[in-house]
C-alpha cells in the first residue's frame, strides 16, 4: 500500500468537510480523486460500484419505513400517545419529563429516525415543558436525546443499513435492538428525574382519573399497536423486516385514512414527495459511502488499519473501549450511514477476531450512533430541538450534557453485557 493513499484519502475528505460540502459529495468526491491518482480501477467501474450498492432487496426496506413513517407521522399518533402518557405518569416528580422519554420510546417503533422523532415529539412537548417551568434548554436537550432511541428501537434505518454491510440477519438486529433501546430509556428517566425531581419550579400535571386514562388508552391504542405488529410479525417468523416495511406502510394508511381520518388524499403528495427527498439522500450517501469503502478494501487501508486496531487491542474488553472511543468521535463528525461503510471495513475483521457477536456489535454501534445525534458539532437531532426551542447550539450542547453521560453509561452495559442484546433472538422462529 502506498504510504502516500490513506494520507490523500482522508485529507481531501477531511478539506471537503471543513468547506461544508456534503457528506455524500466529500466521500465521492474523495474516492474518485483516490482512484484517479493511484489508478487503482478503470473510472467506469465507479458507475458499476454505484449501481450494486443500492442493487439490494433488503434496502427497499429503506424507502418504504421511510414512507410508513411520514404517514403515521402525519397522523396525531403523537399527540395521542403524549396524552396517554401525560395521565399516567404526568403527575410523579419530573412527571412531564418521564412522559417525554416514555413517548419517545413508543413513537421509535413507528419513525425509526432520530431527527423525525425529535421534530414530531418535540412540536407538541418543549412548548409543554416550558409552560410547566421547566428550563428550555434541558427541555430541548432531553428530546433530542429521547429522538435517539429512534435508530435503536426497531424499526431503525440504521439497523438496515448495518445488517446490509455487515451481512447479519436484520430481523436479528431488530429485536435485538428492544432491550437496549428501552435501557437507554431508563437512562434518561434517571437523568431527568436527578434534573427535574425536586426543582420547585415546576409545576405538576394533574393526576389522571381512571376514566380519562382509558378514553387516552383508547385514543393512543393504534399507535401502541403499530410497533406491536412491525415486531410481533417480525418475531413470529411472520414476515421479514423487509416485508415488515410494507406492512407498516399499509397499517399506516388505514389508520390515517379509515380509522383516525386524519389523513386527506390531499396530503399524499406532500408525503410522497418527503419521502422521495429522504430517501434520495440516504441512497446518495449510501452508493458515495459504498466506493468510499471500495477504495479503503481495495487499496488496503482498512486490513492495515484493521491490524493496527488489534494490535491495540489485548482483549475483547479492552478493544470494545476503543472501538467505543474511536466511534464516539466519529460521531461528532459524521452521520450513521457514513460511519457505517467508512469504519466498518476497518472493524469487522477487528471484531471477528475478537469473537464478538455481529448482531450484538450492530447494537454497540447503532447505540454509539444514538450518541452522536446529540454530540455537537454535527449532532442532527441537537440542530432539531433548536430550532423548535429557538435557542442557540452553544445553549442546547451544554444542556445536552447530562444525557450524553447517562447514555454513555448505557452504552458500557449494552457492550458489555451482550445477552441484553441477543436473549430475544434466541427465542425467534
Amino acid at each position: 500500500m502506498d504510504p502516500h493513499l490513506p494520507i490523500l484519502l482522508f485529507g481531501s475528505f477531511g478539506v471537503l468537510l471543513f468547506l461544508n460540502f456534503p457528506i455524500a459529495a466529500a466521500l465521492g468526491i474523495s474516492s474518485v480523486l483516490v482512484i484517479a491518482v493511484f489508478d487503482l480501477a478503470p473510472l467506469e467501474l465507479i458507475p458499476q460500484q454505484l449501481l450494486s450498492a443500492t442493487d439490494s432487496w433488503t434496502l427497499l426496506a429503506v424507502p418504504f419505513f421511510i414512507l410508513a413513517g411520514n404517514i403515521l407521522g402525519k397522523t396525531a399518533i403523537s399527540e395521542r400517545l403524549v396524552r396517554l402518557a401525560r395521565v399516567v405518569v404526568g403527575q410523579f416528580p419530573a412527571g412531564l419529563a418521564m412522559v417525554a422519554v416514555i413517548v419517545s420510546i413508543f413513537f421509535a417503533g413507528i419513525s425509526g429516525s432520530g431527527p423525525a422523532d425529535t421534530a414530531a415529539l418535540g412540536a407538541i412537548l418543549i412548548p409543554g415543558m416550558v409552560a410547566a417551568g421547566y428550563d428550555r434548554r434541558s427541555a430541548a436537550a432531553l428530546m433530542a436525546a429521547g429522538g435517539g432511541i429512534g435508530i435503536i428501537i426497531p424499526p431503525s434505518i440504521a439497523l438496515v443499513i448495518y445488517g446490509v454491510v455487515a451481512n447479519a440477519s436484520i430481523s436479528k438486529l431488530f429485536i435485538a435492538g428492544i432491550l437496549p433501546g428501552i435501557l437507554v430509556g431508563l437512562s434518561l428517566f434517571t437523568v431527568s428525574y436527578l434534573l427535574f425531581g425536586k426543582d420547585p419550579n415546576i409545576r405538576p400535571e394533574k393526576r389522571g382519573s381512571l376514566r380519562e386514562i382509558g378514553v387516552a388508552f383508547k385514543d393512543a391504542a393504534w399507535g401502541l399497536l403499530a410497533p406491536l405488529i412491525i415486531l410481533g410479525g417480525i418475531y413470529g417468523g411472520i414476515f421479514t423486516a423487509t416485508e415488515a416495511a410494507t406492512v407498516a406502510v399499509v397499517y399506516g394508511v388505514i389508520v390515517g385514512f379509515f380509522i383516525h381520518r386524519d389523513l386527506k388524499f390531499s396530503d399524499l403528495p406532500e408525503i410522497l414527495i418527503d419521502t422521495g427527498v429522504t430517501t434520495g439522500v440516504v441512497m446518495l450517501l449510501v452508493c458515495t459511502a459504498s466506493v468510499f469503502a471500495w477504495v479503503l478494501n481495495t487499496s488496503g487501508v482498512a486490513a492495515a488499519a484493521a491490524s493496527g486496531l488489534l494490535h491495540l487491542a489485548s482483549g475483547k474488553i479492552v478493544g470494545l473501549l476503543l472501538i467505543n472511543g474511536v466511534l464516539l468521535v466519529a460521531g461528532c463528525f459524521m452521520d450513521a450511514i457514513s460511519i457505517f461503510y467508512i469504519l466498518l471495513p476497518i472493524l469487522l475483521p477487528v471484531v471477528k477476531a475478537l469473537g464478538i457477536d455481529l448482531v450484538h456489535f450492530g447494537i454497540v454501534m447503532t447505540a454509539n450512533m444514538a450518541i452522536g445525534q446529540i454530540t455537537p458539532p454535527v449532532g442532527v437531532n441537537l440542530f432539531v430541538a433548536c430550532g423548535i426551542a429557538r435557542i442557540s447550539m452553544k445553549e442546547i450542547s451544554r444542556a445536552v450534557l447530562p444525557m450524553v453521560a447517562a447514555q454513555a453509561v448505557a452504552l458500557l452495559v449494552i457492550s458489555f453485557w451482550p445477552d441484553l442484546s441477543l436473549f430475544l433472538t434466541r427465542f425467534m422462529r
